[in-house]
């Protein structure tokens, strides 16, 4: 029998019906770095065990790759995990932690690294974002986002434009889920200003932000010009979640590819910069006034 202390053990929680696959393969692999900690094996003797890389191990324990049974069970075995109860728990986890959320219906339309950021959101508790160039994925109305996903991807078909913006507009379901995530948005007043398919679309992109802007759980702030320029830290999001065994996450996205940040350190810096954004813009009551002033030009 294992004698790994109690925060081992795997909360039932994470199983459940509201738990999306994503968050129950961090939750996964958050056990088994733990695990592996504490039997002092380093990552490239875990690699070995299952014949793949450390960097193939890191992955796993960030919850950003699927898992085979047979690994975790091998994993087990290589960190001292024999009691029967305990290895089927996790086993069980790992066979509820390959199913697939409904995202992957769009994953011809996702590289990899977007397709977890799609699953952390759905599984967060509170999303904290800065944007400098448009209206965060989360507020946007549909003719605007179909604006934008037109100047984004000219190349593509107009039913490839249409399932980009079916995929945003589920994405953007989730502010209206029955147990919503707590969405706090700084903006630049860039954002709000530029108006990708024309006035008409963003007035009523401006109107729709405004309905969001009353929803109890969603906070937009806008960062004006007269308050100094945008963040030198670049466009960015920190997810947090309600299961204590996961840590919160710094998305950063690039032209090619994204970084998931969950150091200590790095998640200290960047709340560090949000908190003085939402110092330095306008209060959300300032911003509903800010907005409408800008509505009604148009």
């Amino acid at each position: 029998m294992s004698s790994l202390p109690a925060e081992h053990s795997v909360d039932p929680l994470v199983g459940s019906e509201d738990s999306g696959p994503t968050v129950l393969r961090m939750v996964l692999g958050s056990q088994l770095r733990r695990l592996r900690i504490a039997a002092g094996v380093t990552r490239g003797a875990a690699g070995y065990e299952i014949r793949c890389s450390h960097t193939k191990i890191s992955r796993m324990e960030l919850g950003q790759v699927s898992f085979k049974r047979r690994d975790v069970a091998d994993l087990l075995t290589l960190y001292g995990v024999s009691d029967d109860t305990e290895r089927e728990a996790i086993l069980s986890l790992t066979a509820q932690a390959n199913a697939r959320g409904w995202w992957h219906n769009f994953a011809d339309l996702m590289p990899g690294w977007f397709e977890v950021y799609v699953g952390l959101e759905e599984a967060a508790s509170v999303i904290r974002s800065y944007e400098a160039q448009f209206i965060p994925g989360l507020l946007q109305s549909e003719d605007y986002a179909r604006a934008v996903i037109r100047d984004g991807y000219p190349l593509a078909t107009p039913d490839e434009i249409e399932r980009r913006v079916r995929l945003r507009m589920n994405r953007a379901r989730l502010v209206y889920s029955p147990e919503p995530p707590r969405i706090w948005a700084i903006i630049d007043e860039a954002a709000v200003r530029r108006q990708p398919g024309g006035a008409a679309v963003m007035r009523a992109q401006l109107e729709h932000m405004l309905e969001l802007c009353r929803l109890p759980h969603v906070t937009v702030q806008v960062a004006p010009f007269a308050r100094g320029g945008p963040a030198a830290a670049g466009p960015f999001t920190i997810l947090r979640f309600a299961e204590p065994a996961l840590p919160d996450i710094v998305y950063l996205e690039q032209l090619t590819g994204a970084a998931y940040l969950d150091k200590r350190e790095d998640l200290d810096a960047y709340t560090t910069v949000v908190d003085q954004l939402a110092v330095q813009a306008l209060t959300p009551s300032e911003t509903i006034g800010f907005l409408t002033r800008i509505f009604d030009a148009y």
